[in-house]
């Protein structure tokens, strides 16, 4: 039963992933239904998401080679910043954490919501004629640094922030852009992943499981999005998340 409940979270997971991001606030709450622990429950999401971004980073292999090779200097400050990150996941006491979680749930909910907004200023700053780029170049190599802790450290709605972030850099193509973001979200799972393992913090079965099925609710995320409205998605996924805020607030504050 367990096996199944985590296979279909994870293919839910990976049809929102595809259609509006954000599939993390549906598997992490039915990992800690499951009796993991806040912290593990994170650290196992790192895993459960790490296919699908291979694969989409793959997809994009062709755009990103043609990049100016400048741009890749921004992956110095995500490994530095997903390294920091999991490193204080992995550090971090779970009576401590436990009363950091709900906040953090909270912030990848308002990511989630304002995701339409940043969308539409990204696609601005694509279409403006002059994109003011952020100078000098450190101030986006610090803001890059400060994101990817968080993605280290929780992960959730980091791919959001990467992409928002990677609009000021010029870069002309909204499809671009997303192969980037996609390549920054994989360096951070998988530099929070390496730290992660020594911790022996991660259910990699649950994973496992989750991270095939997220695989596959990715292919089937252009089907089901002919026939659900995106808002409904939207909608279902934000409830999902609220409700698991109000829960872990109970949980440890009350």
């Amino acid at each position: 039963m367990t096996i199944a409940i985590l296979f279909v979270t994870g293919l839910v997971a990976g049809i929102i992933n595809a259609l509006a991001s954000g599939g993390g606030l549906v598997s992490f709450p039915v990992l800690l239904m499951l009796g993991l622990s806040p912290i593990v429950a994170t650290a196992t999401s790192f895993v459960a998401t790490i296919l699908g971004h291979v694969s989409s980073a793959y997809g994009y292999r062709g755009l990103l080679l043609k990049l100016r090779p400048v741009y890749l200097l921004l992956l110095i400050p995500a490994v530095l910043g997903s390294a920091l990150g999991a490193n204080l996941l992995k550090h971090s006491p779970s009576a401590m954490f436990n009363k950091i979680v709900p906040f953090l749930v909270l912030s990848s909910i308002l990511i989630f919501i304002l995701q339409p907004y940043l969308k539409k200023r990204i696609h601005l700053n694509i279409k403006a004629k002059h994109t003011k780029k952020i100078k000098p170049l450190i101030i986006l190599t610090i803001a890059v640094f400060v994101v990817t802790i968080y993605g280290g450290y929780f992960g959730i709605g980091t791919g959001y922030a990467i992409l928002a972030l990677l609009s000021f850099t010029g870069v002309k193509g909204f499809h671009t852009l997303n192969g980037m973001k996609n390549i920054g979200s994989l360096v951070v799972l998988g530099i929070a992943i390496f730290f992660l393992t020594s911790a022996d913090i991660i259910d990699w079965k649950s994973g496992i499981i989750l991270a095939i099925g997220s695989l596959i609710g990715g292919h089937l995320g252009a089907t089901v999005a002919q026939k659900i409205p995106g808002k409904v998605i939207r909608f279902l996924t934000i409830l999902i998340g609220l409700s698991t805020v109000v829960y872990l607030f109970i949980k440890y504050y009350s």
